[in-house]
């Protein structure tokens, strides 16, 4: 009797669990630095865009500071699963604050507030974000569509957005603030116990959006979110970490260079700014695989390290 087609068989079974285990450890997300639980330090939550790439979760930051997480920035598809694998309970944050709300940056926020039943918050939560227009909520918008009674699709958590007499007693309760700010000149817009936070409006395209710098325990971390990299300068000026978006290569031509900045735009803000250490994030399909020409293009502005952001890393932020 031949064992011939027995052969075959465990063959291609053993070289399907082969390819199986290589593409879990590609898909398996790298962690620059591990958590030391001392100063400022960021963690990516979501280092991806709106496309559903296995290893990715869309666009979402945690800032820890001397390890305790405080600072949520944009909620992006998939990153609720993130927050909870970083150790992270929505009862530790002090605020809360989005950049646009595109899918990929907010997408999980309803199962972030869910997950907050279960804990023991007792005090309001400020989430802060963009004003609206005739195709994007504003935040206040944005929270009532999805709590709000009548009419929010998930109105049976309404509770999370009580009457004003509930949220002034110290209650927890999501407290929405629409941000709006001159398109070249940064404006603190929050500030709690050493943490400051100022917001610029970037341009990105239609889409009423805010780029980020928070300020706390001496060190300074920017978020550029999604924009064409107009005017950051300023926000950006001589911070310790500048997490600019990735989202296009070099080679990118027409209206897409509207919505993202090309590596040779991040470069010549990072050099402009002085900023200090550079993260690249929201990486995509279009921009993988093109790192080489990236630092390269960056490296003619700039000349400090590159980091390639990946789910779950840690990067210190060292004051300067």
């Amino acid at each position: 009797m031949s064992h011939a087609p027995l052969t075959n068989r465990l063959l291609r079974r053993a070289i399907a669990t082969s390819v199986a285990s290589v593409a879990l450890m590609v898909a398996t997300p790298a962690i620059a630095a591990s958590c030391s639980g001392n100063g400022i330090e960021l963690q990516v939550l979501g280092s991806g865009g709106p496309e559903l790439i296995g290893d990715r979760a869309s666009t979402s930051y945690l800032i820890r500071r001397d390890g305790s997480p405080s600072v949520l920035i944009d909620s992006g598809g998939g990153s609720a699963l993130r927050f909870a694998e970083s150790g992270a309970k929505v009862s530790d944050l002090d605020v809360v604050l989005f950049s646009h709300f595109h899918i990929d940056h907010s997408a999980d926020f309803v199962a972030l507030v869910k997950s907050s039943y279960f804990q023991n918050r007792t005090r309001p939560l400020a989430v802060l974000g963009p004003i609206g227009n005739a195709t994007f909520p504003s935040t206040t918008q944005f929270l009532q569509s999805l709590f709000a009674k009548p009419g929010g699709s998930y109105r049976y958590l309404s509770d999370y957005l009580p009457a004003d007499r509930k949220a002034s007693s110290g209650a927890y309760a999501l407290t929405p603030s629409d941000i709006e700010t001159d398109e070249a000149l940064p404006k603190v817009v929050f500030e709690k116990e050493g943490l400051r936070v100022s917001a610029l409006n970037p341009h990105h395209g239609n889409v009423p959006a805010l780029a980020w710098r928070v300020e706390t325990g001496g060190a300074s971390i920017v978020f550029s979110g999604d924009t064409d990299g107009k005017n950051l300068e300023e926000l950006a000026t001589r911070a310790d970490l500048l997490v600019a978006h990735n989202a296009i290569p070099q080679s990118a031509t027409g209206w897409i260079l509207d919505l993202h900045m090309p590596p040779s735009q991040i470069g010549r803000i990072a050099a402009t700014a002085k900023v200090h250490d550079l993260v690249l994030s929201h990486r995509m399909t279009r921009s993988l695989g093109q790192e080489d020409a990236t630092r390269a293009a960056i490296a003619r502005s700039w000349s400090g390290e590159i980091r390639f952001a990946n789910d779950l890393d840690f990067f210190a932020v060292k004051p300067h």
